[in-house]
Formats: C-alpha cells, structure tokens, sequence
C-alpha cells in the first residue's frame, strides 16, 4: 500500500522537478485541451474494447493498488488445519459448528457442500470453476487498465498533431502559435506520463493483487479437498505449506502468480 502511493509520488515529482530545473513553470503543463484530448479519448477507446463487467470491475478494483495490505496467508492455513483437524476426529458432520465462524464466503460454502455429503467429483468441479471464474474476473479487471494504457499514447499523439494543425492553420498570428505549440506537446506529456506512470502500473499491480487473491482461493480448494478426502491434517498442511513455496518461488522469477494452479 505504501509503496503505491511512493511510487507515484516519486514519479509525479520528479517529472514536475525536472520541468522546475529546466527553467521551466509548473502551468505550463496545466493544458485542459490536451488532458481532454488524451484522458477523453483513452477512456472512450477502453470502453469501447470492454465489456460492462470488465470495466465495472476495473473501477471498483482501482481501491486495492492504494489501500491492499497484502496477503498474510498463515492465519488461513492454521483455519484450515485446525478444521481438518476436527473432521479427522470427530467427523465431517462435526465442522457444521464451526461454519458460522468461518468468515470467507467461499470457504463455508463448500464446506456445506462436504457436510452436506456431496459427490468429491461434483464438489472438485464446482470448486475449480468458481476459481476459473474469480480468475477470470480479476485478470480481466487488470487488462482493462493496461488496455487504457496502450491507447494513451497513441491519444497523446493524436493530440500533438491536432496542435501542430492549429499551429499551421495559424501561421500568419504569431500570437496563437505558442498556444496551439503548446497543446502539442504537453498531449504528448499527458499521453506517454499517464501510460506509464498511471495506468500500466496499475494495471500489473492488480495482477498481482490478483494472484494472490486466486492463490488464496487454491489454499481452500486445496484444503477443502483433502479434508472430504478424509486426508491427514499434517499432510494437508504440507500441501498448503507447499503450495506457498511454489508460489513464492515462481513469483520471485517474474511468472504471473494468477496462472499457478493448485496441485
């Protein structure tokens, strides 16, 4: 979280600070029309290649680039253990006690469904495609962003040209030249900056968010699996223990974390 708002920080003040020490002046960045031209037409562009869900789903996701605290994925396996524990010696219908303690949805639903005596094969099945799906859902979010991302450029460009027209339509009043010049270029500032200062940033950190969200949902599988199973609490512990180490260490080689799949 606060390495978010750092981030841009650093990378807003420097570009200002670096204007500052060229001699130049902080309004002079301050072009409505360009931020029309470059913001407008990213966003009519993004829209247009997305969906509804996609687009809602991104807005409401901006919230977690600067205010997610991470993942701490030790407190859910402890809860996992500790209910497989339970139905290790007391029996699956035992854990119908401890459902309204259970504060992930995901995790007390189908753990009514293996009280409840369903099929492994139904509950397996039922089970992966609620994740394929929440996988879907957030990486399609994240691409939202990086999409906008793309497009920015290409807007600051058109921008800079639609100025450069003024410019050349008004050769003969020296006194429009400086703003028409201006447009121009400060388009293609607001096209290139919001890219990669703002949009792809955001969208390769809801990535992430997003990998640990599934891998967090992987955990339950994974637990929820061998508890219907019937499957040793310690073996199901070393499972999930394992599942975090294969998770960090292909995390840790640059491999997007919402790919892995649970073992």
């Amino acid at each position: 979280m606060i390495l978010s708002w750092l981030g841009l920080f650093l990378g807003v003040a420097g570009i200002l600070l670096g204007q500052v020490l060229e001699g130049g002046h902080l309004v002079q960045l301050l072009q409505p029309t360009a931020a029309m031209i470059v913001f407008g037409g990213s966003l009519g562009a993004t829209m247009l290649s997305s969906n509804m869900s996609e687009f809602s789903h991104a807005i409401r996701g901006t919230g977690k680039v600067f205010f997610h605290k991470g993942h701490d994925f030790g407190p859910l396996v402890k809860e996992l253990v500790s209910i497989a524990t339970v139905a290790r010696r007391e029996g699956i219908l035992a854990l119908d006690r401890l459902l309204g303690e259970i504060k992930s949805p995901f995790l007390a639903n189908f753990l009514r469904h293996v009280i409840d005596g369903y099929d492994p094969n139904i509950v397996k099945e039922m089970m992966e495609d609620r994740i394929s799906r929440e996988e879907e859902e957030k990486v399609g979010a994240a691409k939202v962003w990086e999409t906008a991302g793309g497009y920015s450029p290409t807007m600051g460009i058109l921008g800079a040209v639609m100025g450069l027209i003024h410019v050349m339509s008004n050769l003969s009043d020296s006194s429009k030249l400086g703003s028409g010049i201006a447009v121009a270029f400060v388009a293609t500032v607001y096209g290139v900056g919001g890219a990669n200062l703002l949009l792809i940033p955001i969208g390769n950190k809801l990535k992430k968010i997003a990998a640990e969200e599934i891998l967090e949902l992987q955990l339950m599988y994974t637990g929820v699996m061998g508890i219907q199973g019937g499957v040793n609490p310690r073996v199901i512990e070393d499972r999930l223990n394992n599942l975090l180490l294969t998770y960090t260490n292909i995390d840790e080689k640059g491999a997007p974390g919402a790919e892995k799949k649970a073992a």
